[in-house]
C-alpha cells in the first residue's frame, strides 16, 4: 500500500494549447433586427407610418441575405431547413409590403440562430487537460549521466529516469528498482499499484513512490498516453452534426407550404393569395417555439447544477436509451472509507483505529486520510506521533504513545497468526484494501477500506431507467470482482472490467450502433469515451478538466443524481418542443387553408400568425418550470433533520463492529472475555444505537412522510425498527441468563450468536436502505 502521492505537475514542461472560436454573424444580425423593429415601433407611435414600414423592411431585408447562406450551406449538405421556409417568408412579406411581419420573422430567425450559435461553439473537443498532462521531455541516462532530451528522440531501449510525481513518458519496464505508480489517468482507479523490475508500465502513469529506471519499449508516438489524445481526437471528429428539431419538421412542412401556395396561385391565378400561403406559413413555431423550450430546458437544469453545452445535447438526453457509466467516482464516490476494523485477539477495534490514525495523521495518502477520517467522525482523541518516516509502497512508520508502530503493509518476513489470515479473505471477499497496524514489531489490527457507492446511485439508475433508458452498463477499467458486486447492487445490465482507454471508447461505439448512447465519467481516461458517445457526461466537481471539456453534459455538483435531473428536464423540454412545434404547424396550416380559399387576406394572415407564435411560445416556456412530478420537496427542517441522522450514521460504525466482533468471540469454551464483548455490545446498542432509532422513527419519518406521499412510504422502514429493537432485547435476555460462572450456557450459544450477526446484517441493510432512499434526497 503506496502512502506517498504527487501531483502530475512536479518536474515537467508544459505546452501551452487553446483553442479560439470567433462568434459568426448571428449576434450581429440580432442587434440589427431588433433595433429595426424597435425602431419601426416607435416610429409609428409617433405618427410616422412611412418610416416604422423603412425601418421594419430594413430589417426584414437584411436578414435575408445571412437566411440565404445558411439555406445554400444546407442544401450543400443534402437537406433542406427551416431556413428556407424562413427565405420564402420574408421574401413573401416584402412583396406584398408585409413589413411588420417580415421584421418580426427577421427577429425571430436571428433570436433561434443567435441560441443555437451561442451554445454550439464548444463543437471542437478541447483536449487541453490531455495535453497538459503529456510529458514534453524525459531523462536518459547515457554514458554515466543523466541527461534530458524532447520526448521525441526517446528510442526503443533507451534507459530513463521517472522521478517522484513525474509522468512515465513512454511505454517501459521497470529496470529498478520496484515502480509505484498512481494510473488514475489510464484506469479510473485511485488505488496505487506496486509494479516489481521488469514489470511493463504504461506511460501517463503517475510516479507515486521513488525514482526509477525505465527501459523503454516504445517511442512517444506508440505509445499509449498518445494513444489515448488520438482516441479522444478521433471520437470527437466522429460526432456527425446534430440536424436540428425544426429542420426534421421542416422536411415536410417546408414542401408542403411551398405546394399550397403554388395550387393556390395556379387555381385562383392570384400572386396573392400564393403570398397570403406563405405569410401564414412563417415557421415561427419552429424557429422560435422549439429553440425557447430547448433553451429554457437549459436554463432549468444548470439551476440544478447541470451545464448542458447545447441544444442538441439536451436533444440527444431527451431520446437516450442506453446509458454507460465509469464506476470509480461515478458510482462510487472515489474515495475510500473505513469499511470495518479487526484487532488481534484480546485487543479493542477502537484502539487500533486510533493508533493507526494517530500515526497516520501526517500522512498525504488517500487511505490515511480515508483512517483519520473515520476516527475523528467516531470522536477518538489521536496522540500526537514522534519520528514518523514514510516508505513508497509500504506506509508510515513512528512512535505513538511509546510504542513503535507501522502502518500499511507489512514486512513479507511478518509472522501471519491466523486471525490475520481470516482478514485477507475477509479483504477478498468485499474487495477491501487492508492497512495492517504493527506495534513493536507484531501484527495488533487491521483496518479494511473500500470505496463505497454513492448513496444517491440506486434511486439515480431508477429515475433514469423511468426517464427512458432502457439499459444500463458498467465501463470499468477496475478487476471484475468489485465491478460485478456493484452492478449486482444497482441492478445493471452489463458489466464491462479491466478496460483502458481504447476498450471504453470501443465499448461506446458497439452502443452506439444500437441506440443513443449516453456516457458518464469523471476521470481523465474516460475523455475518450465521453467524446465517443452521442451524450458525454462529465462529474466537473472533481475537477477532471479533460473529461469536462469533451463532455456534452457537465455536472458541477459531486452528486451523480443530477443526471438523473437533467434527463428528467431534456425529456419534458423535448416533449414540450415536439408539441409547440407541432401545435404550431397545426394552426399554421388551418390558416394556410384558409388562406388558400382567400377567406384571409396577407395582412389578416400576418396577425394570426402573431396570435399563433403567442401562444406556441408562451407553451414552450413551460419549460422553464419545475415539473413538480419530477422531484421530491423537502421543507428546510426536514433537509436539517436528514443531515442530523445522516451524521449520526456515520458515527455508528464502531457500533456495528462492536456486534460483529462480540459473535465472532462467541465460540465452544470462550468465556469472560466473549461476554464481556456481548455485554459492550449491549450497552452500546442501548445507550446509542437505539436512542437513534427510536428518533428517527418520531421525528425524522413522520417529517418525511408528505413528501413521500404518506406514512406507508416509510412503513417498511419502520419494520426494521421493529426488528433492530426486537434483536437487542433478545441480546439483553441471554445476558440476564448467565449463570454465575461469567459464560454464557452452551445452549445459549447458538441463539446468541445468531442473534448477534442477525443484528449486525439486519443493521447495515437497515442503513444502507436509509442512506439510499432517504438521506440522498437532501443536498
Amino acid at each position: 500500500m503506496n502512502r506517498f502521492a504527487v501531483p502530475p505537475s512536479k518536474g515537467l514542461l508544459r505546452r501551452p494549447f487553446r483553442t479560439a472560436v470567433s462568434p459568426g454573424p448571428e449576434p450581429a444580425l440580432l442587434a440589427v433586427t431588433a433595433v429595426a423593429l424597435t425602431a419601426g415601433g416607435a416610429a409609428r407611435l409617433a405618427g410616422a407610418p412611412d418610416v416604422a414600414d423603412w425601418c421594419w423592411g430594413t430589417g426584414t431585408a437584411v436578414a435575408v441575405v445571412p437566411a440565404v447562406v445558411w439555406v445554400l450551406a444546407a442544401l450543400r449538405q443534402g437537406h433542406a431547413g427551416v431556413d428556407l421556409v424562413a427565405v420564402l417568408a420574408l421574401g413573401g412579406t416584402l412583396a406584398v409590403d408585409e413589413y411588420l411581419a417580415g421584421a418580426l420573422i427577421a427577429l425571430m430567425l436571428a433570436t433561434g440562430r443567435t441560441l443555437e450559435a451561442a451554445a454550439g461553439r464548444r463543437a471542437s473537443r478541447d483536449l487541453r487537460a490531455l495535453l497538459e498532462h503529456a510529458p514534453r521531455v524525459a531523462r536518459r541516462r547515457s554514458g554515466g549521466a543523466v541527461r534530458t532530451v524532447p520526448l521525441s528522440e526517446i528510442a526503443v531501449g533507451d534507459l530513463l529516469v521517472v522521478g517522484p510525481g513525474e509522468v512515465v513518458p513512454v511505454d517501459g519496464r521497470v529496470a529498478g528498482p520496484a515502480a509505484v505508480l498512481d494510473e488514475s489517468v489510464l484506469t479510473g482507479e485511485s488505488s496505487t499499484v506496486e509494479h516489481p523490475t521488469e514489470t511493463a508500465v504504461r506511460s501517463g502513469a503517475v510516479n507515486a513512490g521513488g525514482a526509477f529506471d525505465l527501459r523503454a519499449t516504445a517511442s512517444e508516438q506508440d505509445s499509449t498516453y498518445a494513444g489515448i489524445v488520438r482516441l479522444a481526437r478521433q471520437a470527437g471528429a466522429e460526432s456527425a452534426p446534430v440536424v436540428r428539431l425544426a429542420d426534421r419538421y421542416a422536411a415536410w412542412f417546408l414542401p408542403l407550404s411551398v405546394a399550397t401556395a403554388a395550387l393556390a396561385w395556379i387555381a385562383s391565378g392570384s400572386a396573392v393569395r400564393a403570398v397570403a400561403v406563405l405569410v401564414v406559413a412563417t415557421p415561427c413555431p419552429l424557429l422560435l417555439a422549439a429553440p425557447v423550450a430547448i433553451v429554457s430546458g437549459l436554463s432549468r437544469a444548470s439551476r440544478h447544477g447541470v451545464v448542458i453545452r447545447d441544444g442538441g445535447a439536451l436533444e440527444r438526453l431527451g431520446r437516450a436509451r442506453t446509458l454507460l457509466l465509469d464506476k470509480t467516482g461515478t458510482l462510487t464516490r472515489g474515495r475510500p472509507r473505513v469499511l470495518d476494523v479487526t484487532a488481534a485477539p484480546g485487543g479493542s477495534p477502537t484502539d487500533v483505529l486510533r493508533s493507526a490514525a494517530s500515526l497516520d495523521q501526517f500522512s498525504p495518502h488517500v487511505l490515511a486520510g480515508a483512517v483519520v477520517d473515520a476516527a475523528r467522525e467516531r470522536g477518538l482523541e489521536l496522540s500526537l506521533p514522534t519520528d514518523v518516516t514514510e516508505e513508497p509502497g509500504r506506509g508510515a512508520a513512528g512512535v505513538v504513545d511509546g510504542h513503535r508502530m507501522s502502518v500499511g503493509r507489512p514486512a513479507p518476513s511478518a509472522v501471519r497468526p491466523p486471525w490475520a489470515r481470516a482478514v485477507d479473505n475477509r479483504a477478498v471477499l468485499d474487495g477491501a484494501a487492508v492497512a495492517w497496524l504493527t506495534v513493536n514489531d507484531r501484527l495488533t489490527g487491521a483496518v479494511l477500506l473500500r470505496d463505497p457507492l454513492r448513496h444517491d446511485a440506486p434511486r439515480t439508475l431508477r429515475r433514469l431507467r423511468a426517464a427512458g433508458i432502457e439499459r444500463i452498463a458498467v465501463l470499468t477499467g477496475d478487476r471484475a470482482e468489485p465491478a460485478r458486486e456493484t452492478a449486482a447492487v444497482l441492478g445493471l445490465d452489463d458489466v464491462r472490467a479491466g478496460l483502458d482507454p481504447a476498450g471504453k471508447v470501443a465499448a461506446v461505439r458497439a452502443e452506439r450502433a444500437r441506440a443513443i448512447t449516453v456516457m458518464v465519467g469523471d476521470g481523465v481516461n474516460d475523455a475518450p469515451a465521453l467524446a465517443a458517445a452521442d451524450v458525454g457526461v462529465a462529474l466537473g466537481a472533481r475537477g477532471a478538466t479533460a473529461s469536462s471539456e469533451a463532455a456534452d453534459v457537465v455536472l458541477t455538483t459531486d452528486r451523480v443524481d443530477r443526471l438523473a435531473d437533467a434527463a428528467a428536464i431534456a425529456v419534458r423540454a423535448r416533449r414540450i418542443a415536439v408539441q409547440s412545434a407541432v401545435g404550431g404547424m397545426l394552426m399554421s396550416l388551418a390558416a394556410m387553408t384558409a388562406a388558400a380559399f382567400g377567406l384571409l387576406p396577407p395582412a389578416a394572415g400576418a396577425l394570426l400568425q402573431e396570435g399563433i407564435d403567442v401562444a406556441v411560445v408562451l407553451n414552450a416556456l413551460r419549460a422553464l418550470r419545475a415539473d413538480r412530478r419530477a422531484r421530491i420537496v423537502l421543507a428546510p427542517d426536514t433537509e436539517a433533520l436528514i443531515h442530523r441522522f445522516a451524521a449520526e450514521h456515520d458515527g455508528f460504525q464502531d457500533v456495528l463492529e462492536a456486534v460483529r466482533n462480540a459473535a465472532d468471540l462467541l465460540c465452544a469454551g470462550c468465556g469472560p472475555q466473549a461476554l464481556a464483548a456481548v455485554a459492550e455490545a449491549h450497552r452500546l446498542l442501548t445507550e446509542r444505537l437505539l436512542p437513534h432509532e427510536y428518533a428517527e422513527e418520531h421525528e425524522l419519518y413522520p417529517a418525511l412522510a408528505p413528501a413521500l406521499g404518506g406514512p406507508e412510504a416509510t412503513a417498511t422502514m419502520s419494520r426494521a425498527h421493529t426488528e433492530i429493537e426486537r434483536l437487542a432485547r433478545r441480546v439483553a435476555t441471554h445476558l440476564e441468563l448467565v449463570d454465575g460462572g461469567g459464560r454464557p450456557a452452551p445452549e445459549q450459544l447458538d441463539d446468541l450468536r445468531a442473534s448477534l450477526y442477525g443484528l449486525h446484517t439486519v443493521l447495515r441493510l437497515h442503513f444502507a436502505q436509509e442512506e439510499e432512499n432517504y438521506f440522498s434526497l437532501a443536498p
